[in-house]
């Protein structure tokens, strides 16, 4: 999405050659003639992200106006005109908060230069805050990426459960922001700024979850060597977060609902049980009612946390909010891994926001990531994104390269009349993603298990560590999946649930 500057200028033929220079560079423009229409403008329109402001105007002038847009819109950067390139008059109006000054007439480069670094440096500080207020708790849906049409009843649903502590199930598909979605909760309600413990219930082995949920006492069995208190007490005052509840034990899911009936934790091996005041906002991308159907799921419970159900869409059906979760992404992996990456070329912005993102937006961040960290220019590239943009056709030789997870083609209709022991040329059908090898360099078959081992890794890779899309496609249950990780050495942090 093309940034929005605003260009307050007196003077009629200097906003259009600052208008012209700006445009030819892919940003949109407003435009006012006075430091009144600008303080207007600024307060009735959120899009504007940058102002372009002369100093010296009849009326209202820079100064002022630069006093009043800071009023209504503190981290809105401003870069500030002037005429003379007088010390104090520039002293003054960054001392008064603008982020950049130079002086006419200036050069169309020199002015693309500091629009460029004010945006990103904006964005930056935007992103900065976010997570501070993530870390703090307090993070509201004012912090979410949430413009397209489809996101808005889901926001208007969240703040109204944030009004009460009615008990909140997040439904939707794995990496569509459920967590996100809780934490905005969490922060618009009365209990912002107190703890928040996620829980991911899917990810605890049969036999920890008693001990991880609701605490143990020291010596309560082996290797108990100390008290646990259980994340029912660290979440006291503030919200637990159950994600993928669906995975709990049958028996575990009956102490849970005496939990939320009671409000009282039994730790294992405990004498007494403890009072907790928690609020439960539940997360899962199965559908609860037809596991109650199956059996494996307590039918109690599932009334108990279905009080106020919010539905998260599949990023798919919420395109329009792609370019700016691409430039916040940029911006955050911008600051962890020291690049200098400006955004994505047209053509790679339209490419993003027409592919299907089975993984949703983790998929999306974490192909931004690795595009980031790929990326050789300033602007991000559709080849920074290959298992996107599809591999081109080249010839396969059956001793070196691999067998492409598509279909074979022919070299051409006559290749099967060919003589025996004519080598047969094949072509990579184009793709999404990159083939697993089969062969070894002698040309000879791989061994099972290092086939084996090579598929789980593209396969965590291809479905952005969504656990349980994993194990569904590859045909094997959780916990196989968990303990083939194992054996073939495999990190189980890109894991994701």
């Amino acid at each position: 999405m093309a940034k929005t500057i605003l260009i307050v200028d007196d003077d009629p033929a200097q906003r259009r050659m600052l208008q012209a220079a700006v445009e030819r560079n892919g940003l949109k423009t407003l435009t006012a003639e006075d430091g009144r229409r600008a303080v207007t403008l600024v307060e009735d329109d959120a899009a504007i992200d940058l102002v372009l402001l002369d100093l010296v105007m009849p009326g209202l002038n820079g100064h002022e106006t630069l006093k009043e847009i800071r009023l209504r819109r503190p981290t809105l950067p401003c870069i500030v005109l002037t005429a003379s390139g007088g010390i104090d008059t520039v002293v003054q109006a960054m001392q008064a908060g603008a982020t950049d000054f130079f002086v006419k007439p200036a050069s169309p480069e020199r002015i693309m230069v500091s629009i460029r670094n004010a945006l990103e440096l904006s964005t930056l500080k935007v992103e900065v805050t976010r997570l501070k207020k993530k870390a703090a708790g307090v993070l509201t849906f004012d912090d979410m990426v949430a413009d397209a049409p489809v996101m808005r009843q889901v926001v208007r649903m969240g703040q109204r459960a944030a009004k009460s502590n009615i008990p909140v199930l997040v439904t939707g598909e794995s990496g569509v922001g459920k967590e996100l979605l809780a934490r905005a909760v969490h922060g618009s309600s009365e209990r912002a700024g107190r703890a928040f413990v996620a829980v991911n219930c899917g990810a605890i082995p049969e036999n920890l979850v008693e001990s991880i949920l609701f605490g143990h006492e020291k010596g309560a069995f082996t290797g108990a060597v100390e008290k646990h208190a259980g994340k029912f007490v660290e979440a006291h005052g503030g919200t637990l977060f159950l994600d993928e509840v669906g995975e709990l034990p049958l028996d575990m899911q009956v102490k849970l609902l005496r939990v939320l009936q009671e409000g009282e934790v039994d730790a294992v091996g405990g004498k007494r049980p403890v009072k907790v005041d928690v609020r439960i906002v539940s997360a899962t991308n199965k559908d609860l009612a037809k596991l109650v159907a199956e059996g494996r799921f307590r039918e109690d419970l599932y009334y108990r946390l279905n009080v106020f159900p919010i539905e998260a869409p599949p990023l798919r059906e919420r395109r329009e909010d792609i370019p700016a979760m691409v430039s916040r992404f940029v911006a955050r992996f911008n600051a962890e891994e020291g690049r200098a990456v400006r955004g994505c070329a047209p053509e790679t912005l339209d490419m993003l926001v027409g592919f299907d993102w089975p993984g949703n937006v983790r998929q999306l961040e974490n192909s931004v990531f690795r595009a980031v960290v790929l990326c050789e220019g300033e602007l991000l590239q559709p080849e920074d994104f290959p298992q996107i943009a599809g591999v081109r056709p080249r010839p396969l030789s059956a001793a070196n390269d691999a067998l492409p997870v598509g279909g074979l083609e022919p070299a051409n209709d006559a290749a099967p009349s060919a003589p025996q022991g004519t080598p047969m040329t094949v072509t990579v059908v184009e793709q999404h993603a990159p083939p697993v090898p089969i062969f070894d360099e002698g040309g000879h078959l791989r061994r099972l298990e290092e086939v084996e081992r090579d598929l789980i890794e593209f396969a965590i890779e291809h479905y952005a560590g969504h656990m349980s899309e994993i194990a569904r496609r590859l045909g094997i249950g959780r916990s196989t999946l968990y303990r083939k990780l194992r054996e073939y050495g495999l990190d189980e942090s890109r894991l994701a649930g």
